[in-house]
C-alpha cells in the first residue's frame, strides 16, 4: 500500500508530547508520553521508503526500519513487532535510550528538508503494544533442546542478548552476575526518566520463564573462578562491561564530596527501587540542597545533572572542556537538561578543588579549541589567566570508564588484554586467548552504547553456537545444525 507512505511532504514531524519541565523535575518517570495508535501510524507514514535506507545502515543492529515503519502505517503492529524483534533483542529499550539523533534519525534521508521520521518513539510504541497484547513470548528452542551448557558472566545488555539467542538455539544457559538484579547498567546506571525499571525487569522474568538460569550475587573471582565455569560449561562468555571510573588528578581531588558518577547513579537507582543505600541515606550521594558541579560531557554526565535536578539540588552546573558542538553526548539530552534548569559552563575545565575537609568550590579555567588531531577532533588548551570559581559542595566526576583488571580478578594470567585493558578477541570467532572463552560488549570495545552491546552479544551467541556444535558433532552435522 504505497499510498500510505511518503507523506513527509505535507505531514510535519510530531514527536510524542513531553511532560512540562516543571512537572518532570520532581520525579523519575519517563519524560515522553506514548504515541496513540493513530499518531504512530501517521508519523510512520512519513517514511520515504528510500532505496538505500541510511537509517538501517547506521543502526548497529541493522534494524529493518523502513519495513516496520510501513507495517505500522498500515496498522499491522504484530507483524511490525516481529520484524523489529528479529534483529534487536530489546527494541523497547533502544526506542527509549538510543541516541537516535546520532544514529537512525540523524541519518534519515528526509531529515534536512522535512525533519526525520520519529523512529525511536515508533519503535517504543510497537514494542510496548506487543507487551500489552501478549505478543512477546519467552524465547523457546527452535529445533529442540541440545545437551550443551553455556555460561555467561554478566547480566547486562550483551550478556542478555547472547543468552536469548543461545536459548533459541536450544542450549542450557546460565547467567552469573555480581549484582542482585538482572540488567547491568540498564537497571543501575541509566536513570528512570530515560528507562523506567519495569521495562528491564519484565525481560528478566521473561527469560526466567524461558528456562535461562540466573545466578545473582555471584562474582567471578570471589564466589566462583573462571576455571570452574570453564569446567562446568561447554563455552563461556565474558560480558562484564566496564565499571572502573577514570580519575582526574588535580589539587584537592581527595576531598570529601567528590564522587564518581556511577556511585551517584547506582545509589539513586537503588533507592528508587526501594533498597536502603547508606551513603544515600546519610547524604553523601544525595544532591538535595547542594550546589552540584558535574565534570564531563557525555551521556553519563547528562544522566548525573538531570538526576541532581530531580533530587532538588540548589544549583546544577555541567563543566565541559570543549564547546557544545564538540560534546560527545546526545544533543537531545543537553536540550532536556537545559529545559530542566541545568547550567552549562562550556570550554571550561577544573584546575583545583577547594575546601578544608570537604569540597566547597571548584576553581576552573577557560579553554581554547585548537587544531584537529589525527582523529579529527580539536585539541584543547587552557587560556592563561582565565581562572574562575564555581561554588560546589558536591562534585561528580563523569569522565568515562575503564575495564577492571580481569586477568587478576579471574586469576587467569593467560587472558590477553589490550593496552587499554579491554579483552583481546579474534574478531572472526569472538574468542579470547582462552579456548572456549568468548567476550562481547564494552569489555571488548570499551564504554559504548547499549545497542552496540546488543549487537555484540548476538554476534557472540552465533559464534559460540558454531563452536559448541563443531566441538560436539562431526563437521558435516554441525554445519547443518548451524544453518
Amino acid at each position: 500500500m504505497a499510498e500510505r507512505m511518503q507523506r513527509f511532504v505535507h505531514l510535519e514531524q510530531q514527536p510524542p508530547p513531553k511532560r512540562p519541565a516543571g512537572e518532570r523535575r520532581i520525579d523519575f518517570a519517563e519524560i515522553h508520553r506514548r504515541f496513540e495508535a493513530a499518531e504512530a501510524s501517521e508519523q510512520a507514514s512519513r517514511c520515504s521508503q528510500c532505496g538505500v535506507p541510511f537509517c538501517q545502515v547506521h543502526c548497529p543492529v541493522s534494524n529493518n526500519i523502513p519495513d516496520w515503519l510501513k507495517l505500522t502505517a498500515e496498522g499491522r503492529l504484530e507483524e511490525a513487532y516481529e520484524v523489529s524483534s528479529a534483529t534487536n533483542s530489546f527494541p523497547e529499550v533502544c526506542g527509549r535510550i538510543c541516541p537516535q539523533d546520532r544514529l537512525c534519525e540523524g541519518n534519515c534521508v528526509i531529515e534536512k528538508g522535512y525533519e526525520s521520521v520519529t523512529i525511536g518513539a515508533i519503535e517504543r510504541f510497537i514494542t510496548d503494544t506487543a507487551w500489552e497484547r501478549g505478543w512477546v513470548k519467552p524465547p523457546a528452542p527452535v529445533r529442540g533442546e541440545l545437551p550443551s551448557s553455556i555460561g555467561i558472566i554478566g547480566a547486562g545488555p550483551a550478556g542478555l542478548a547472547a543468552a536469548e539467542q543461545l536459548r533459541l538455539q536450544g542450549h542450557a544457559v546460565h547467567v552469573y552476575d555480581r549484582h542482585d538484579r538482572v540488567g547491568g547498567l540498564m537497571i543501575y546506571g541509566i536513570p528512570g526518566f530515560k528507562l523506567e525499571k519495569d521495562v528491564v525487569l519484565r525481560r528478566w522474568k521473561l527469560y526466567e520463564a524461558a528456562g535461562i538460569r540466573f545466578h545473582l550475587n555471584v562474582a567471578v573471582g570471589r564466589d566462583v573462578s573462571l576455571a570452574e565455569l570453564r569446567a562446568r560449561h561447554d563455552a563461556v562468555l565474558i560480558a562484564t562491561g566496564v565499571y572502573r571510573a577514570r580519575e582526574f588528578a588535580a589539587p584537592g581531588s581527595g576531598l570529601a564530596g567528590i564522587v564518581p558518577a556511577l556511585d551517584f547513579l547506582v545509589a539513586t537507582n537503588r533507592t528508587n527501587l526501594g533498597d536502603h543505600v547508606p551513603d544515600f541515606a546519610n547524604g553523601s550521594l544525595d544532591a538535595a540542597g547542594r550546589h552540584v558541579v558535574v565534570i564531563g560531557g557525555g551521556d553519563t554526565a547528562m544522566d548525573c545533572v538531570r538526576t541532581a535536578v530531580r533530587q532538588d539540588a540548589k544549583s546544577v552546573t555541567c563543566l565541559y572542556r570543549r564547546d557544545r558542538a564538540n560534546m560527545p553526548g546526545s544533543m537531545r539530552e543537553v536540550k532536556y537538561a537545559e529545559e530542566e534548569g541545568v547550567s552549562f559552563a562550556w570550554l571550561a575545565a577544573p584546575e583545583a578543588f577547594l575546601g578544608d575537609r570537604r569540597v566547597g568550590a571548584v576553581r576552573a579555567h577557560r579553554m581554547h579549541l585548537g587544531l584537529a588531531d589525527a582523529t579529527g577532533r580539536q585539541q584543547v588548551a587552557p587560556i592563561e589567566g582565565s581562572s574562575f570559581t564555581l561554588e560546589a559542595d558536591l562534585v561528580i566526576k563523569a569522565l568515562g570508564f575503564d575495564p577492571e583488571d580481569l586477568p587478576a580478578m579471574c586469576n587467569e594470567t593467560s587472558l590477553a588484554v589490550s593496552r587499554w585493558g579491554t579483552l583481546k578477541i579474534d574478531h572472526r570467532t569472538m574468542m579470547t586467548s582462552l579456548d572456549g572463552v568468548f567476550a562481547a560488549g564494552d569489555i571488548v570495545r570499551s564504554a559504548s552504547l547499549v545497542v552496540w552491546a546488543i549487537r555484540d552479544g548476538r554476534d557472540a551467541a552465533a559464534a559460540m553456537h558454531r563452536y559448541v556444535m563443531n566441538k560436539a558433532r562431526p563437521a558435516s552435522v554441525a554445519r547443518l545444525a548451524a544453518e
